[in-house]
């Protein structure tokens, strides 16, 4: 499986430092998207081994529906990156089956257990 990741972020300041956290760690980064459509074109242009989502997106779709359709199309583990934790977020999260779900701000080893852990399931797969 590719271990490239794609960061879907609407926030271009959060993916560039998401995109050096991630490098600085040796991952490489397929590449950003700061909507679901746009995700969806970059998946089915060049499909990465993880996605890291952001919930709250711009357009018609937001990162749970994006999830959806990433588990129902692709199979591609991804992991939600967020600042909510409320109970309705999460009851939406849990229907998509994430790999994984980080509440920002989050540290460097926080995000690399995350993505070693979903990398590692999803080689089980």
């Amino acid at each position: 499986m590719d271990n490239s990741i794609l960061i879907v972020e609407d926030d271009p300041i959060i993916s560039q430092l998401i995109s050096w956290r991630l490098q600085k760690h040796g991952y490489h980064v397929s590449g950003a998207a700061q909507t679901a459509e746009e995700a969806l074109l970059h998946i089915e242009r060049n499909p990465p081994g993880l996605i890291l989502i952001d919930i709250n997106l711009p357009g018609k779709m937001d990162g749970t529906e994006l999830a959806r359709q990433v588990r129902a199309r692709f199979k591609i583990p991804f992991i939600y990156l967020t600042g909510y934790s409320d109970e309705g977020t999460v009851s939406r999260v849990l229907d998509t089956d994430p790999a994984g779900f980080l509440l920002k701000p989050f540290k460097d080893e926080e995000l690399k257990v995350a993505i070693e852990l979903a990398l590692k399931k999803a080689k089980k797969e």
